[in-house]
């Protein structure tokens, strides 16, 4: 089951795609407020409400386990799931994501202008009168994330063309995410009771969802694989779909953390 992260959407995983069909079931889906997924007007757009948003999609499909697919923001609610639901958990594979606030975690630019307190009260008001400028953001600071051109040019407008309904989503969540990763600090120390398989995939090159959040990962969880993958970054299922997804459905070996 593909999750997205902010700003994105399910279309995140399209060169990922064809590379899992015929290996695994895949189901992706866009959380309530992004992409094609319905926007209803005054709703808490949380990660605590993703958490709900899974649960949905999870109790649509067979009674079996899911292997939780996380990118990004949808780390954090992935994680809860999993830990509230560790029987129907097949395994977990976070790839670039968080948790909890540690001291590698890293914000993207356009992050912090739309997650600091009085900072993001302007960006959004700039957003709203100059549009122009909110492309060239999105652009810049999503675009910053692919490494092929190609996919650059294929994925970033298609991404843009979504998000513009997806401001509630993206506003809301932005504005408290702060105050959510802090208080995971504690909760956190829950991951080293989460007994099933975790595959940590990062893109090495990736400044704010760095190697470092990865092998933090693997010091949390008991039962780990660690790959980091070289000239990747912060979409590291878009810069690299085929080992991505030869990584993820291939014999799952425990790793120990490297020095």
């Amino acid at each position: 089951m593909l999750m997205h992260g902010f700003p994105d959407s399910m279309h995140l995983y399209d060169r990922l795609m064809p590379h899992l069909v015929g290996r695994r079931r895949v189901v992706r889906f866009d959380f309530l407020g992004w992409g094609e997924s319905d926007k209803p007007a005054g709703y808490p757009y949380t990660a605590t409400n993703q958490v709900g948003d899974i649960d949905a999609v999870v109790k649509n499909l067979p009674d079996e386990r899911v292997v939780l697919v996380a990118h990004d923001a949808s780390g954090p609610p992935a994680i809860d799931w999993a830990l509230r639901n560790p029987d129907r958990v097949e395994e977990l594979v976070l790839l670039n994501t968080y948790y909890e606030w540690t001291i590698g975690l890293r914000r993207p630019h356009a992050i912090v202008l739309y997650s600091t307190p009085g900072l993001n009260v302007i960006a959004r008001k700039l957003s709203t009168m100059r549009p122009d400028l909110e492309r060239r953001l999105f652009h810049y600071q999503v675009g910053s994330f692919i490494r092929d051109g190609d996919a650059r040019a294929e994925l970033v407008p298609r991404l843009f063309e979504q998000f513009h309904a997806s401001r509630p989503a993206f506003w809301r969540h932005t504005s408290g995410m702060l105050g959510q990763v802090a208080s995971r600090r504690l909760k956190a120390r829950q991951l080293q009771h989460f007994h099933r398989p975790v595959r940590i995939i990062f893109g090495v090159s990736d400044p704010f969802l760095n190697p470092r959040l990865a092998k933090r990962f693997a010091g949390q969880f008991p039962n780990n694989n660690l790959h980091l993958i070289e000239n990747s970054g912060h979409y590291v299922q878009v810069d690299e779909p085929e080992l991505v997804a030869n990584l993820m459905t291939a014999e799952f070996r425990h790793a120990t953390l490297p020095a």
